[in-house]
């Protein structure tokens, strides 16, 4: 079962995701690709990689004297994870009800209408 990460581990692991292949990225890649004035030690770094191995989210394995890691868990089946969490979460139970609650305070754009009704299309 995937379950939902901190922000901190999420970052990471959207590094690793926008990353094109070849896989696997290296620590140093990673730390490489940190937003820009986001610091954060290589320790700490190592910790959070450490815990979404042990999560499930990553393989790491030694490449001479550095590691690499390699995702399990995709993009895609994280954010249904999360997403149904935030559904169950704030007690939405339709798509409207979500659409509703998005733009609730906001007005909806051509775009994002044309975006929503293609969606809709394609499940038909």
């Amino acid at each position: 079962m995937i379950k939902r990460l901190p922000d901190s581990e999420f970052e990471v692991m959207e590094i690793i995701w926008a990353h094109p292949s070849p896989l696997p990225l290296t620590t140093l890649q990673i730390m490489n690709h940190m937003k820009p004035g986001r610091t954060i030690k290589l320790q700490t770094l190592l910790t959070m990689l450490l815990r979404l191995t042990e999560k499930g989210f990553l393989t790491s394995e030694r490449i001479g004297r550095e590691r690499s890691y390699t995702p399990i868990v995709s993009k895609p089946a994280y954010m249904q994870v999360e997403t149904e969490a935030f559904l169950a979460r704030h007690n939405i139970r339709s798509l409207s009800g979500l659409v509703e609650t998005f733009y609730e305070d906001r007005d909806i754009s051509t775009d994002d209408m044309k975006e929503l009704y293609d969606r809709l299309d394609q499940k038909r």
